[in-house]
Parts: structure tokens; sequence; C-alpha cells
């Protein structure tokens, strides 16, 4: 059979410098406001921290040997922002770019395409002194970063990620206060969220004449479906869209934001007077390509606003018969098709690499040394069709980063999720390839072809195709 994918897709796996590097103090790196959230009592699950993680800043070799052993043939990784501009603002660190100098030229050496994330999540804590992303000046810091970053590396780095996931930063770390750098405060987390999107626009700008490579942004994006045939439920799922997805999107490639979930942070948040003229117009038009992280749904039941609901819904659970990730999340491949079809259809045509995407499943060794991670397998399985199906239908999708290469440091659920294609025994450091490592080994060089090597993991297989995560 032939394969769908073309003959040039971008198969491959993603991390994060927080969560693989370790080495926190070493080689003039300054701390992030995820070393300081992680002191506080009881902000990581077990009391952990990214000291060591899965200490890639120093096995960076044998890294780069599993990724070419898989054959993969796109790897994402992010440049370490307090490790490169330790003070935030001042000098830049030029022993931390000759490292990852080394790391995109072992990874050219292997013939796999670095994909480079500016910013997941390790501000320099330097930068909290004008409340991190609340302080206007964080705009112009991220453009010195990032200018930086592609002086040095601009000649050989094809794909650039400006901004990981703006939501979770505007949620989690500046509304709820569950990450770092741990605020709680609605009207900030809007100020925050806005603040980041502008950062991609003027760093967007900065790169432009350093680099021949695509640069983009990386929001998670997650479909909203109403919980019953109601119209409240319908209106839900309307407003969580606007919330999680179009406050994103339609900045960053229509150059404004969506009315009804303007009204609503004036409503719940005051005025929106942060974003001053020309904002929007310097955020706007400068994607020239999506980096789009996925992993599930959310479910939407009309609600009463309340203390702790400023808004008129809420995420309900998923469907008593939906298959479920070990940390709970719902496995939802045919979301993932129509995501891609909406963005063809609602957003200006750009090439879309799928930059996340990956479920927790924690098997451990057995007594054959071997990680039998059937379930991660199906998943896979199970999402190459859906993107199979969203290439039918003409979505100009070119890639697929599996999340993530590694078990790694999963920021404040500590060590306890397992995301990896390879196990990672903490203690030792010893990385040991999953079986779904094997079995994505054998679609990369099958092109995604699952007929092709649907033999090789048998019962599995067989169970997937006769749709168990459909």
């Amino acid at each position: 059979m032939t394969s769908p994918f073309p003959a040039d897709f971008l198969w491959g796996a993603a991390t994060s410098a927080y969560q693989t590097e370790g080495a926190l103090h070493v080689d003039g790196r300054g701390p992030s406001v995820w070393d300081s959230f992680a002191t506080r009592p009881g902000a990581i699950e077990g009391g952990g921290d990214a000291a060591i993680a899965t200490d890639s800043y120093r096995r960076w070799r044998d890294d780069v040997e599993l990724i070419g052993d898989l054959g993969l043939r796109a790897y994402r990784f992010s440049t370490a922002w307090s490790r490169v501009v330790p003070d935030g603002r001042g000098t830049i660190n030029a022993g931390a770019l000759d490292h990852y100098e080394r790391f995109v030229d072992a990874l050219l050496e292997k013939g796999v395409e670095p994909v480079l994330t500016l910013n997941h999540w390790d501000m320099p804590d330097a930068l909290m002194d004008e409340g991190g992303w609340l302080g206007r000046g964080s705009v112009d810091a991220f453009a010195h970063y990032a200018t930086a970053v592609a002086e040095r590396l601009g000649d050989r780095v094809p794909w650039w990620i400006t901004q990981c996931e703006p939501w979770i930063v505007q949620l989690l770390g500046y509304q709820l206060g569950i990450h770092a750098p741990g605020l709680a405060d609605l009207p900030s987390s809007v100020r925050a969220g806005h603040h980041i999107l502008l950062a991609h626009g003027v760093a967007y700008d900065a790169m432009r004449s350093l680099t021949a490579g695509r640069i983009g942004a990386g929001p998670n994006l997650l479909p909203c479906v109403p919980a019953s045939d109601s119209e409240e439920d319908r209106l839900a799922a309307i407003g969580s869209d606007g919330y999680v997805n179009r406050w994103y999107l339609d900045p960053l490639f229509l150059g404004t934001y969506p009315d009804d979930m303007r009204e609503h942070w004036e409503r719940v948040a005051g005025p929106l007077d942060f974003i001053r003229d020309g904002d929007l117009a310097q955020i706007g038009g400068r994607m020239d390509f999506l980096g789009l992280n996925f992993y599930t749904r959310r479910v939407m039941k009309a609600a009463e606003p309340g203390p702790n609901r400023p808004f008129p819904w809420q995420v309900v659970r998923a469907p008593e018969e939906s298959r479920l990730t070990d940390e709970g999340t719902e496995i939802v491949p045919g979301a993932l098709t129509e995501l891609l079809v909406r963005l063809k259809t609602e957003y200006p045509e750009v090439p879309i690499l799928v930059t996340e995407n990956g479920l927790v499943s924690n098997e451990t060794p057995e007594h054959d040394g071997r990680v039998h991670d059937v379930r991660r397998i199906r998943f896979l399985r199970a999402h190459v069709e859906a993107m199979a199906q969203a290439l039918a239908q003409g979505v100009n999708l070119v890639g697929y980063l599996h999340w993530s290469l590694l078990d790694n440091f999963e920021w404040a659920l500590g060590y306890r999720p397992r995301f990896g294609l390879v196990y990672v025994d903490y203690p030792t450091q010893t990385r040991i390839p999953k079986d779904s490592a094997h079995h994505y080994a054998a679609l990369i060089a099958a092109n995604g072809d699952l007929a092709a090597v649907t033999e090789e993991v048998g019962e599995a297989a067989e169970a997937d195709a006769s749709g168990v995560f459909g």
C-alpha cells in the first residue's frame, strides 16, 4: 500500500530544556521562574525539582544517538532562556550558545531537522522584578534573547517556535498560580497572555532577517464540544472555544481579538487598557507555520458564574465509554482530524506542524527488561490515522512530533507521569526505548503506512484498527 503521507513528512519527537537538561547551576545559567517556584512547599508533587531531570545537558550526545537510532527526521527542543540570558536583559552567555550550537550541529549530522522553541516556560527569574509577563519590558527582553539565539543558529535551524502554549502560561502561571511564577490573579493573567503574544510578534520581526527558517508559535488547542444537545451547552462550548483557542488564534492570524471573548474579559477582569494601539498589528500576520500542540478536547456544560468560576461554563467528565490516559485525560484522535480541518477552513492557510501529542502511560520495565507500553502504540497509530484523514481533506500538514522523546520532569506533577517513548530510570539515568519507540521507528521507516507495520504489534494493532480510540 502507498503511504498517505508526503515523502518529506517530518516524523519526530519533542522535549524542553527545563524538563530534561538539569545542570541548573552549570556554565553560567541563571535561575528561572521555575527554579524559584519549585522551592515553594507543595508546589511540586513529591517535592522534587529539575536539578537533574534527565541530565540531558551533560548527556546530550547520548540523546542524539537515540534520536538517530529511532530514525527521527525532526527533533524539537528548547533553548533555556535563563541559560542564554542569565540576568534576563543584559549579557548573552556565549557558552550557552556554544552548547546549543554543538547540539544543533550533531542533529544535522544525523540528518535530523532541528525544531527550536525559544520560550518553553523558563523565563529568567530576574524579570520578575517587573512581574514577569505582567511587565511590558518582558517583550523587549524576549526579543533580545530571541535575537541572540537567531544570530548564532539562524543559518542552521529551519523551524522556530517563539512561544509554547501561551494559554497554559496565562492560566496555570498567572490565573491559578499552580505553575511558575505562581501568581493567582485573573486580570493579571489576561495582561500576561497579551504580552506573550506581543513578544511573539516583536521577536518575529527581530529574527526575520537573521534566518531563512520558518517562524511560528505553538499554542495548545482543545476542541470544545457541548455536553448535551441543549442550547445552553452549545453556547458554553462556543464560549470555551473563545477562551482557549480563538483568543490566541485570532490575534496570531487575523490581528484581532474575538469580540465575544473581549467583552467577557472586560466584564470579569476589567478594562483591557494594556492592549495599546498598534499591538494587534504587531502580533498578527507573523506565522510562517502553526505549531499545534494537541492532547484532548473539552466537554462543556453551562454553569452559573461564581467566586471560583468567572465563566458561564464548566468542563465536565468525558463520557463513560471514553478511553483515558493514566492521568485521566480523554483520548480522542478524531478530534485532531476535526481540529486540523477547522484550522484549514477558518484561518489563513499555513503549514501545520503537530509539535506535541502524547499521553501519560506509566508502564515500567518488566522481567525481560522491556517496557511493554501497548497503549502508547495504540495511541500513536490512532493519531497517525487521524492525520491521514486530515491530509485526505487537503490539510497542509507537514509533520508530527510526539511528546515526548524521554520520560522527564513534568512540571508541577514532578516525575510521576511518564510521557516518553524512552523510559528513564531516574536514579541511574539509564534510557530504555519502550516498545512504542521501536514501533514508532517502524512507522517512520514506512512513512506512516499503518498496514506495513500492523503485524509487529499483533493483537494491539488489530484492536487499534478496529477503532479502540476512534
